[in-house]
């Protein structure tokens, strides 16, 4: 029970097939109460549900300040205290430099990005008047080898500038004894990459992965597990990467 007595906020955490929910199940197993953010509210709702008793469903669009501001404040009056921030949320999109339009650009910039500082802004002067929090922040692979399979290069550059603000958050939150870190992961099979992958794309990629497979779900959530946790007590401004060796450097 690594979370016991402890309250987590997971953004993006709505769908049956993604990290952010197989995270909030791993959560719960550890005796964390559980609330599950998402623009999907009604999806929200039932997936905090199936966790059992205790848990939170609430509907919110991270790339809406008062929306992030106001479900953290809901949070806060279920729970009473916030220990632990994912910033799951994320949205990708295939295309070239060239096909990158201007609302297909901000789109991925605000929902990956800016979305990552409005829910963070809003939890921090709670964490800070209690001098506790843990931070942790979806990134990429994408954002450290210049592209992945189904992430454009806006994609790449939103993951890249969480890596970056996630790493001076922490230096400055440091002193209030919030911790801010990253996980970076490989392909995962979840929601976004669906139908899309097919049998010979799957053979190809394998061949760049020393694991011999694909990542799961569950794989990236125990590493959202070890950095909320007490185990990752004195690791803050990390990047951890979660890719079966596709990227090692």
């Amino acid at each position: 029970m690594l979370l016991r007595g402890k309250t987590a906020v997971i953004s993006g955490a709505a769908g049956r097939r993604g990290i952010g929910l197989a995270t909030a199940r791993l959560f719960a197993e550890h005796g964390a109460r559980v609330a599950i953010l998402d623009v999907d509210g009604a999806g929200a709702v039932e997936a905090a549900a199936s966790l059992g008793e205790w848990h939170l469903g609430v509907g919110c669009d991270v790339t809406d300040a008062q929306a992030c501001k106001a479900a953290i404040g809901q949070a806060l009056a279920a729970f009473g205290q916030v220990d632990i921030l994912l910033n799951n949320a994320g949205v990708t999109q295939p295309v070239r430099t060239m096909d990158i339009d201007e609302a297909s650009w901000r789109r991925i910039l605000d929902v990956n990005l800016t979305g990552v500082l409005n829910l963070s802004q809003a939890v921090i002067p709670h964490m800070r008047e209690r001098r506790a929090g843990s931070i942790v922040c979806m990134s990429s692979v994408s954002a450290q080898r210049g592209g992945g399979i189904f992430g454009g290069p806006h994609y790449s550059a939103a993951k890249a500038g969480v890596l970056g603000l996630a790493k001076a958050m922490a230096r400055e939150l440091g002193p209030d004894n919030i911790r801010v870190n990253c996980v970076a992961p490989g392909l995962v099979q979840t929601d976004i990459t669906g139908d899309r992958l097919t049998d010979a794309m799957r053979a190809d990629i394998l061949k760049g992965i020393p694991l011999g497979r694909l990542g799961e779900a569950r794989d990236v959530a125990g590493i959202y597990l070890f950095l909320a946790s007490d185990l990752s007590a004195y690791v803050t401004g990390a990047v951890i990467d979660v890719n079966g060796g596709m990227l090692i450097h």
